[in-house]
């Protein structure tokens, strides 16, 4: 179940990034990776806060990407604990994205 919660927990913040992407430059890179969804919208945004915040969770998106891959093509098992850190950075990382895109307008 919990690589269930997981894989939803990144396909919610990769259709956020796409969304925010899609709503302030109009087009989005037509990738899965969260990092490079980020990196766009930082660089379009120049948000030192959300700067910050990609390098310091940095491994914390690379597993929460990583769930998305073994989610979709191998069989691996999260635990309650990984899966409910995935989704608590997915709630930090929305609350970041709406205050940059709030500190944009």
């Amino acid at each position: 179940m919990s690589i269930h919660k997981s894989f939803l927990a990144e396909q919610s913040l990769q259709l956020y990034l796409k969304h925010s992407l899609l709503k302030i430059v109009g087009d989005y890179p037509r990738t899965h990776s969260i990092r490079r969804l980020l990196g766009e919208l930082n660089r379009v945004l120049k948000f030192k806060e959300l700067e910050e915040f990609i390098r310091a969770n940095r491994a914390r998106l690379s597993a929460l990407e990583d769930a998305y891959l073994m989610a979709r093509y191998f069989i691996k098992e999260y635990s309650k604990e990984d899966a409910k850190d995935m989704v608590e950075l997915v709630e930090e990382t929305l609350k970041i994205i709406d205050k940059a895109i709030g500190e944009e307008k």
